[in-house]
């Protein structure tokens, strides 16, 4: 061992507490894998899981969104409590809660339990991911930072391209319970290592005596105007379809809530020393325009994951293993293209790369757009190859271009933004894609509906062969013709469905399609080495 690489591993040993810094990684990379997973494991599972809660499609879409708005909510004060508890305490509280509520989400006894779990699973995610970064940037020596964050991207990466394939696994071969207990045990050995190893730095302790003695306190006022505007929110979107929008009362005094939470919020943040959220950033060009790209990217991301595998269960006989492979080839690729953009990163401006990766995820939902009977597993996969090319362009080149003329101390709220951009999009893009779905199939209902009449000749003959059809297998003459009316309607809600899938994939492509002059107005940018990855 030369005596640089002995010095460099002393430095890094002396900035982790003596403990070896990659075992560190190791345990913060472990817990990050696990939270990840959860924003994709349900996603394949939701067809069990509404047929065992016995709710709709639709209603099971609250699993997923319930989790990412209470994670998006969390985030914006996982700073502060950090800083004022100790990275180590808070780090581990966040843990215990996930594993706890990831085992309670195992034993959900219906839709309202589950969700309820599901957002104490939330708030205790949101809390790792921005501390998994700080602890890796105080563990390592600036000289291997790069290595170690490496090695937490890989796992940011890795776990939404396992999560579909593992949760469909486990919904088919066990129950769709255990796409949530198996998180207790990772849980605990994640939680008993960290204990052991880690250790808060003397520089963040400091930071904590000093924010104590300047007095400054937690913004309560702004954290419970932003968590109700969340929360209204995505009650009003998740609901809406169901409850007839604003012809129901409900629907009518959550969207009051959430419209009086916006507006009071806006003048509390902006007069705060101290905000839960910095709204002056997103006033700046450059960061807004970077905020309104990463929720817009949530929405595709999220809402694809989830559109994908119910399309292929309900209409194509997947079973949720399958629908989970038809998504797996795109996470791999997205794994191979993030290794390639990291290099490009230092030769291209953010903002082309971020039009290149709109424009790939725009045509990989336009692709969608051929949707039909005929089409074959690898039409679905090529698709999500597709946006396995263009999301890593887009995300990674999102961290570079935020970061443009933000100051060092508003670094970790601007993280937190474009990690609350991305979860709050993924969850307003699952429900306004389901919205849209909802609407699409009553048009195309009623549309369809007024070819299948008697006086059609089409239908008469349609009619004729199916029931002809049916009495050659042995059927009697009534018999088969009932059985022909019944296939006829069969025929019409499935291409009701088809249509109405290819409305949303139009949706999505014209959303994406509407980023790229948004990202070439973007300034341009210098590197930012340190800059903490968005996910």
């Amino acid at each position: 061992m030369s005596a640089a690489t002995a010095a460099a591993g002393d430095e890094a040993r002396a900035a982790s507490g003596g403990t070896n810094p990659w075992a560190i990684a190791m345990v913060v990379s472990l817990a990050t894998f696990m939270e990840v997973l959860d924003t994709t494991i349900a996603n394949v599972a939701l067809r069990y899981i509404a047929g065992g809660l016995a709710v709709g499609p639709d209603e099971a879409a609250w699993v997923v969104t319930s989790y990412l708005v209470a994670n998006a909510i969390v985030l914006t004060a996982s700073s502060f409590l950090a800083e004022l508890f100790g990275r180590k305490a808070f780090f581990m509280f966040s843990i215990a809660l996930f594993t706890v509520a990831s085992v309670l989400c195992g034993f959900a006894w219906n839709l309202e339990s589950l969700i309820a779990f599901r957002v104490l699973q939330g708030l205790g995610g949101g809390g790792m991911a921005p501390l998994a970064q700080a602890i890796l940037a105080d563990s390592f020596a600036p000289a291997k930072r790069g290595q170690a964050f490496a090695l937490y991207g890989l796992a940011v990466v890795v776990a939404p391209v396992i999560g579909p394939t593992l949760g469909g696994w486990l919904s088919d071969n066990a129950s769709w319970h255990w796409c949530f207990l198996i998180n207790g045990p990772v849980g605990l050995a994640a939680l008993g290592l960290m204990h052991v190893l880690l250790r808060d730095s003397p520089g963040a302790a400091e930071a904590r005596q000093r924010r104590r003695k300047a007095g400054i306190r937690f913004d309560l006022v702004g954290f419970l105007l932003v968590a109700t505007f969340l929360g209204s929110l995505e009650v009003v979107l998740d609901e809406g379809q169901r409850k007839d929008w604003f012809g129901s009362t409900f629907i009518i005094v959550f969207a009051t809530i959430a419209i009086l939470a916006f507006v009071a919020m806006i003048p509390w943040e902006l007069t705060r020393k101290n905000p839960v959220v910095d709204l002056r950033l997103l006033g700046r060009r450059q960061f807004g325009a970077c905020f309104v790209v990463m929720l817009a990217t949530g929405a595709i991301l999220i809402a694809t994951t989830q559109f994908l595998p119910q399309l292929v269960q309900e209409y194509f006989g997947y079973t949720a293993t399958l629908a989970g492979l038809a998504l797996a080839p795109g996470g791999l690729v997205t794994v191979a293209v993030m290794l390639v953009i990291g290099r490009v990163m230092n030769l291209t401006q953010p903002k082309y790369l971020i039009a290149a990766g709109a424009t790939m995820v725009a045509l990989a939902m336009y692709d969608l757009t051929r949707l039909s009977g005929e089409s074959s597993f690898w039409f679905f996969a090529w698709s999500r190859i597709y946006i396995g090319i263009g999301l890593p362009m887009i995300f990674l080149s999102i961290t570079a271009a935020s970061y443009e003329g933000i100051a060092k101390s508003q670094i970790d709220q601007a993280s937190a933004l474009i990690n609350v951009a991305r979860n709050v999009g993924g969850s307003i893009g699952v429900s306004f894609a389901q919205n849209l779905l909802a609407t699409r199939e009553q048009f195309h209902q009623s549309r369809l509906v007024e070819a299948v009449t008697a006086p059609n000749p089409a239908y008469q003959e349609t009619l004729r062969a199916a029931t002809a059809y049916f009495v050659s297998h042995g059927t009697a003459a009534v018999e088969a013709q009932r059985q022909a009316v019944a296939w006829i309607g069969l025929q019409l809600q499935t291409q009701v469905a088809y249509l109405s899938y290819i409305d949303v994939f139009w949706a999505l492509c014209l959303l994406s399609s509407a980023l790229i002059p948004l990202a070439l107005i973007l300034s341009r940018t210098e590197p930012h080495g340190d800059a903490p990855m968005a996910h």
